[in-house]
């Protein structure tokens, strides 16, 4: 069970342990009887997540607030840098009849396979 904060108009800060269900729901004050609200006293602990987890909060944060916009001159001029980075015949941007080119074939439904392999040799 998760642990909650509420706050005693007469005692101050309560820390309970509750169910999620109940949450929200105010608590009976253990020394002064009188019903304490739900209050949000400190901000969750972030320091205890993993530095990925971390990371995906802080670019989940990001991008709500300042999304990036995508158009389609910002992905051709994109597509160009990336050209002038990899050297001429480069397999992951090459269009040359020497690139790498998959064997898969996909389906109307989206699935995909494999005509020209052996399907006893795909693994995955």
């Amino acid at each position: 069970m998760p642990v909650y904060d509420y706050l005693c108009a007469q005692c101050g800060p309560i820390t309970a342990l509750r169910p999620m269900s109940a949450h929200s729901e105010p608590i009976e004050c253990p020394v002064c009887k009188q019903e304490a609200p739900r209050a949000f006293l400190q901000a969750p602990n972030m320091s205890t997540l993993s530095t990925s987890d971390r990371t995906a909060h802080q670019r989940n944060e990001t991008s709500r607030h300042s999304p990036v916009h995508s158009t389609k001159s910002d992905r051709e001029d994109g597509a160009k840098e990336r050209r002038k980075r990899h050297p001429a015949g480069c397999s992951c941007c090459s269009s040359s009849k020497n690139s790498f080119r998959s064997s898969a074939v996909y389906k109307a439904d989206g699935s995909k396979t494999f005509p020209s392999k052996r399907p006893w040799m795909i693994s995955h």
